[in-house]
């Protein structure tokens, strides 16, 4: 056994995800959009400056938006905060307490919630890292992706295995929670090799991963050479292998599947993705973010300006950076709800869906997954996908859509 692993010894599976109370809570999202360089596989809003990016005006700018975004949520107990981006650590301690005080300010925050921020390896300093943990951060994450050089060259990261086992012992020792990324189905990846990454993987892991197949996203590097037959990704057998093998060996070491791409020993569920993926509210503030509000019966689904520089200048401007507010119907919600919801382990509650939609599941479209064994039902009160329809999850929520 690695080395890493001392009290946070592997345990058997058996005790419940976090339980779903019917109340989804209320999360805040901040996107820090910079990075240090721009990976091929990215499609994710993220942008690399040349010169050191203003900091100070940056927070300002996302205080204003997030009394904005206050004044369109109302009061709220906020359950959970997560920094994503881009590379949240490249900022600076001061720019984490300043954004984590802000959001006090506009909401009430328990003590003790989830406060979650995204790290990359390359960026990590034990002092940085202290400096977030004092501004409140209790849970990183980290993006590793390979635990091989070759394939982290590969993937376009400036850190390799060394710096990435260097930030997971430093996040193992300054944060209460950390999860770490890993990206599979690789370019001639075996089932073998990643059995034994895979294997190290939960070795250094803590009680969370998040496993990810590599996917070729339109407007990447990775897109271009893939389209021109220069990249060469396993075919739909070949992952479905690997995925397999991914939730058995997860699953051994008890660290199961709560949701299609991610790995946590029970109760250790990332709160804030559980607000999403059980169709929860939350606020997005930060160029580029996404929000769903509800509002009475209707759901205000926000984004915000992309660049971010733009997005800085509209909110100086006009107080905040939003370029789209919808109103969702019922029926839009209750496509949304199917397609979070279903991603999880549990499934969805078809009372609330049922609520929300104003009717049940087409019965003909349940009767033909179920008998295909796509999905199955937990007792009368719950719909989930079998691991075989997670294969397939877009078509059988496509299926069952309104």
């Amino acid at each position: 056994m690695n080395p890493m692993v001392g009290e946070h010894q592997l345990s058997a599976p058996g005790a419940s995800l976090l339980p779903d109370t019917g109340d989804p809570g209320f999360g805040i999202y901040l996107h820090w959009p910079f990075c240090a360089a721009k990976c091929p596989y990215c499609d994710f809003n993220s942008h690399v400056r040349h010169r050191p990016v203003d900091q100070e005006r940056f927070t300002a700018a996302f205080l204003r938006e997030m009394e904005h975004m206050r004044s369109l949520s109302g009061p709220r107990v906020v359950t959970s905060i997560f920094m994503g981006g881009g590379t949240p650590s490249l900022m600076d301690p001061q720019t984490v307490t300043a954004l984590l005080d802000g959001v006090s300010r506009f909401w009430h925050v328990p003590d003790g919630i989830e406060i979650t921020m995204e790290a990359n390896p390359s960026s990590v300093e034990a002092e940085r890292f202290r400096g977030y943990r004092a501004a409140g951060v209790n849970r990183v994450s980290l993006g590793v992706q390979a635990l091989n050089d070759r394939d982290l060259k590969f993937l376009g990261r400036l850190h390799d295995v060394a710096d990435a086992l260097k930030a997971i012992r430093l996040a193992r020792e300054i944060f209460p929670r950390m999860s770490f990324d890993l990206i599979y189905a690789r370019p001639n990846q075996t089932v073998a090799e990643w059995d034994a990454e895979l294997k190290e993987a939960v070795s250094y892991a803590v009680d969370h991963l998040s496993l990810y197949q590599l996917t070729i996203e339109e407007g990447t590097p990775f897109y271009g050479l893939h389209k021109a037959g220069k990249l060469i990704v396993p075919d739909g057998e070949h992952s479905a292998v690997l995925y397999e093998a991914t939730q058995e060996i997860t699953e051994r070491y008890g660290m199961p599947a709560y949701e299609v791409s991610n790995h946590a020993r029970p109760g250790a569920e990332s709160r804030h993705n559980l607000t999403y993926w059980r169709y929860g509210d939350y606020a997005g503030i930060g160029p580029g973010a996404h929000g769903r509000l509800t509002r009475g019966s209707s759901k205000l689904a926000t984004a915000t300006e992309r660049h971010p520089e733009t997005w800085l200048e509209t909110v100086e401007r006009e107080g905040h950076g939003m370029i789209d507010q919808e109103l969702l119907g019922v029926d839009e919600q209750a496509d949304e709800l199917l397609l979070m919801g279903l991603r999880l382990r549990e499934g969805i509650d078809l009372a609330r869906w049922s609520d929300l939609s104003g009717r049940d599941l087409d019965p003909e479209k349940e009767e033909f997954l179920l008998q295909h064994g796509f999905v199955e039902r937990l007792g009368n009160s719950r719909l989930r996908c079998t691991p075989s329809g997670m294969l397939i999850l877009d078509a059988v929520v496509a299926d069952l859509a309104c």
